[in-house]
């Protein structure tokens, strides 16, 4: 009797729990700056109209609260109130309740409260990293032998040269894995490497102090900068040295299983055809590299250098070969061996044109380039393959005293940068999860978190050129939905707040044995699309339409360009609020 009593308890207790920490509860599962705004969102909306917080270690009531109205959400047909608790500034433990008795899990307030997640996402790169073991004193559980030495790549028929035909063997060790499989992209690690390297020139003096703990931290470079370097080195390798060509991918014909370690991945890899894309991509990041180098030529001797010569190179490449583009199903019909791992096939080089001008401008001063610079009228949210805002993003950063006709490029990548945000903007107080991002349905395709959070770096850009603390806070609205605040009521980095994914569409987190999933990489998010025809997926409403399954890449997959707006929005939130940023009134 005794015995049932107890298993009752237990069992009421269990009920309890489940019932007390409401999964309607979204927030920032990590927590919040003390001055900065703190925001909760009821989904779906409650009777109640009330909410307070308690201090966890005192269970003292520190703040109460009136939910708003209910705000409709197009998008799932929902409804949703918001929970205002702004006023809360006091460091602590806290727990965020409805008068109805169910709560949210543990959140704190601290004026470094993103800290150690900004460091993981950029410790992400550390366990992406090819070509090298990783020892358990850097990689902890997570450590893994040498694999993919990628000394000995066969240059494929569709790249073939006189000096190089195919079957040649080049060495391109290095780089990291481009996402959830073993492969190399140079269009893809253009971006990435870009907004890296952009996280430096904007925060240097932060960035300077950023430890990641990895092999390198001892030495006198910053560890931002040494894992740039770990990806930069290997996409220099990606050039023909005979003719500048930049080869598209370094990659095997087809995708490895799923459940195999890099070292036991041994297939023939290859780098498949030379393509404007990749050469402008390889030019724009080789030329921003020089600049952002050149002061530590001590460490790193003739290095800038060297990035510059090869910026060029691919520069003048892609002028005598202005428009080749990768197609593989084409590329399938006339070599062999068939090529069927990630195409990015980009369809125009226009916005690469305008992005390699710009940086190789820059970095030179010379009219040959700046000549090239083309801005239009309209800037997207950038993506791998629109990435004509990010030469608006370094025309707005340049601190050059510029020449009145090169200055009058950076007022137009200004105004228009500020025209993107604005829009971003709008409406924001009548949107369900008072985000930026969800603002509509084209928001969610795949890879929807690196939307948000790229969303999060066209805010901080012309917050950083004026200093309007609107922007900076829409900006923090999307790292809150990135860390929970969502109709998922998933935190999309691993790892990380209550409730995050667990089985990321990642090989070396499905394959090393290891329970938890490789920690600080960004879950792609939700995508109504389902590619992957993965079985079991929630909801179909956009902002639902995601699942913790390794099957289901198409929104639970990570990919290195995923991760680097992460690690910029992540590191400049921080960056600033040390500065007292979200004391400002304006």
């Amino acid at each position: 009797m005794r015995i049932s009593s107890l298993v009752l308890a237990f069992t009421l207790l269990s009920v309890y729990e489940v019932v007390a920490q409401s999964p309607s509860i979204h927030l920032n599962q990590i927590g919040f700056y003390p001055t900065a705004p703190k925001i909760a969102v009821i989904a779906p909306s409650t009777s109640s109209t009330r909410f307070f917080v308690l201090d966890q270690a005192k269970g003292d009531t520190v703040f109460r609260g009136q939910l708003s109205a209910p705000r409709p959400n197009p998008l799932s047909g929902k409804s949703s109130q918001i929970a205002d608790f702004s006023g809360l500034q006091k460091t602590g433990k806290y727990q965020f309740h409805l008068a109805d008795g169910t709560h949210s899990p543990t959140f704190v307030i601290a004026k470094t409260v993103h800290q150690d997640m900004a460091k993981s996402v950029l410790k992400s790169y550390y366990f992406q990293r090819m070509s090298t073991a990783l020892p358990a004193a850097y990689a902890g559980a997570w450590a893994r032998p040498f694999g993919h030495p990628d000394d000995k790549v066969l240059v494929h028929p569709s790249a073939a040269s006189a000096a190089r035909p195919a079957e040649f063997e080049i060495s391109a060790a290095g780089g990291w894995y481009d996402a959830g499989d073993y492969n190399k992209y140079v269009v893809n690690s253009g971006i990435t490497t870009s907004t890296l390297l952009s996280l430096y020139e904007d925060f240097p003096q932060y960035c300077q102090k950023l430890n990641t703990n990895i092999p390198e931290s001892q030495n006198q470079l910053p560890d931002l900068l040494d894992e740039i370097l770990w990806n930069l080195r290997w996409m220099l390798k990606m050039q023909d040295p005979n003719d500048g060509g930049v080869y598209h991918k370094l990659t095997n014909p087809s995708f490895d299983p799923m459940k195999i370690m890099p070292h036991e991945a041994i297939k023939p890899r290859y780098v498949v055809k030379k393509t404007t894309t990749a050469a402008l991509n390889l030019a724009a990041v080789a030329a921003q590299a020089a600049r952002i180098l050149r002061p530590f030529n001590k460490q790193l001797p003739g290095l800038a250098d060297s990035c510059l010569l090869v910026a060029r190179k691919a520069w003048d490449w892609s002028i005598q070969n202005p428009n080749v583009l990768y197609q593989q199903n084409e590329l399938n019909k006339s070599f062999d061996p068939d090529v069927v791992t990630g195409a990015y096939d980009d369809r125009s080089a226009t916005d690469e044109w305008l992005w390699a001008a710009t940086e190789l401008y820059l970095s030179t001063g010379e009219k040959q380039y700046q000549s090239k610079i083309q801005l239009g009228n309209t800037l997207n949210v950038p993506t791998w393959n629109q990435v004509g805002t990010l030469a608006a993003f370094a025309l707005a950063r340049t601190k050059q005293v510029l020449p009145p006709e090169a200055q009058a490029l950076r007022t137009q990548a200004i105004q228009s940068l500020q025209t993107l945000a604005d829009g971003l903007l709008s409406g924001l107080d009548q949107r369900p999860y008072h985000t930026v991002m969800g603002k509509s349905a084209n928001d969610f395709v795949w890879g929807s978190s690196a939307v948000a959070a790229n969303q999060a770096l066209v805010l901080l850009q012309v917050y950083r050129v004026n200093k309007k603390s609107a922007y900076l806070q829409g900006a923090l609205h999307n790292l809150d939905y990135l860390l929970g605040r969502n109709a998922t009521g998933y935190c999309f980095v691993t790892g990380f707040g209550h409730k995050y994914p667990r089985h990321i569409h990642h090989r070396l987190s499905e394959a090393d044995g290891v329970e938890e999933p490789v920690p600080g990489l960004l879950s792609g998010g939700p995508n109504p699309g389902k590619q992957d025809k993965c079985p079991g997926y929630p909801s179909d409403a956009p902002d639902e339409c995601f699942i913790d399954d390794a099957c289901s890449y198409a929104s639970n997959e990570i990919a290195i360009n995923w991760n680097a707006p992460m690690v910029y929005l992540a590191v400049a939130i921080e960056a600033l609020a040390k500065q007292g940023a979200f004391q400002s009134k304006n």
